[in-house]
């Protein structure tokens, strides 16, 4: 279970998962907005993050370090692994149904989610989501970054990431949005983002699961996303009967964070019409 997560507002849940390498603070306009509005807004960490980055030598015995570097190497944190933490958050907040709420991998974590626990799932929203599974070239760099992350740290992330999550028009003219996710991508732990690295790359093809998904469900894009195609909310909604796709303007990949006011609005009109999914 994540040992750190938001929880506010009374009401109905609904559980947001955040992206990579991100953290719960990245939601943190859609929980001030759904408490404020009726919802009881729950955002957990999967991942971790630390204010300490880095193993560093001279601060631990050297065989420490590299026991700790060897573990590591080999941890994986897979997409069910972080479904299974959310149910078990749930069981421990005596939550039985909420709406979960994804955004790029917290997207493949919702689909996981409603595959394992589908009772569980009030309604769905998909932000930045990608169904399709990882082809081997998509698996060996995702290996390749981990491997860099471990050896080179969560900078590297940071420099080559962000032209990429926020659309021109984010990063000319809020500054405050750049300056967040800088330091939210800085501020993960090194092994746990080469851990979600590994995950991802070993997920699940979710494209069979899309025919089998019942509780209605909200896709949203940013219309200048550089990192999922249009082509890939377009899929699902495809394969989603009780579905809808909203596309914002002005938006890249957390869209969230850079539209909060239209992201916001589409979110509670989405979840105050969904009902309860049995």
């Amino acid at each position: 279970m994540p040992q750190s997560y938001d929880d506010e507002g009374d009401g109905p849940a609904v559980f947001l998962l955040h992206g990579y390498p991100f953290n719960r603070s990245m939601w943190r306009e859609q929980i001030d907005f759904l408490s404020a509005d009726g919802f009881r807004a729950i955002a957990p960490d999967l991942i971790g993050i630390s204010d300490k980055l880095q193993l560093v030598a001279d601060s631990i015995e050297h065989e420490t370090l590299r026991q700790r570097q060897a573990e590591a190497y080999r941890t994986i944190r897979t997409m069910e692994s972080m479904a299974r933490d959310v149910s078990a958050l749930m069981d421990d907040l005596k939550i039985d149904q909420a709406v979960i709420c994804g955004l790029s991998m917290g997207a493949y974590v919702a689909f996981e989610f409603v595959h394992l626990f589908p009772t569980r799932v009030r309604a769905l929203v998909l932000a930045g989501a990608r169904a399709q599974g990882p082809d081997e070239d998509e698996k060996q760099s995702r290996e390749q970054q981990a491997h860099r992350i471990l050896t080179e740290g969560m900078g590297l992330v940071a420099g080559a990431m962000l032209p990429k999550l926020l659309a021109p028009r984010t990063l000319a003219e809020k500054p405050n949005v750049v300056s967040r996710v800088r330091e939210m991508i800085l501020r993960t732990d090194p092994r746990g983002a080469a851990a979600a690295q590994r995950g991802m790359a070993a997920r699940r093809d979710y494209s069979n699961d899309l025919t089998d998904i019942d509780a209605p469900t909200l896709i949203i894009a940013g219309r200048q996303d550089a990192v999922r195609k249009a082509e890939d909310a377009e899929f699902i909604r495809r394969g989603l009967g009780n579905s809808r796709l909203e596309i914002i303007d002005d938006a890249g990949h957390l869209m969230n964070m850079e539209q909060p006011e239209v992201f916001n609005r589409l979110l509670l009109s989405f979840i105050g019409e969904a009902e309860p999914h049995r």
